[in-house]
């Protein structure tokens, strides 16, 4: 449970994985998307710190990442061109491609992927 993540490999993941969703508007909302990327991973980071130090329970800990993938959803639908739908399937897909780097690193399933 105590991983350190490599934050700037999950971008990368993430992006590789919200590329297809995001499709003709991927390279408008690269900078963008990438940037939310970026705070979802660090926001994970600490939440996996808070949960090894037990200053965040998995309640806290959901919360902390809905609040985070509701702000880049936000983001992304600043791009232009770009609808809800094709937005939240971008983000899904992100936080789907790093599910199990994060739920093992917090050790528990704080992304669940339906």
């Amino acid at each position: 449970m105590d991983m350190d993540l490599d934050i700037g490999a999950m971008v990368e993941t993430m992006w590789s994985a919200a590329k297809g969703p995001l499709g003709n508007a991927a390279s408008t909302a690269e900078p963008f998307a990438k940037t939310q990327f970026t705070n979802i991973a660090q926001t994970c980071a600490s939440i996996a710190s808070g949960v090894a130090l037990l200053e965040i329970d998995q309640q806290q800990a959901a919360l902390l990442l809905d609040m985070q993938k509701h702000a880049a959803e936000n983001a992304l639908l600043a791009t232009e061109g770009l609808a809800l739908i094709a937005a939240e399937a971008a983000i899904n897909a992100a936080l789907g491609a790093v599910a199990g780097l994060v739920n093992g690193a917090v050790g528990f399933n704080l992304i669940v992927m339906d």
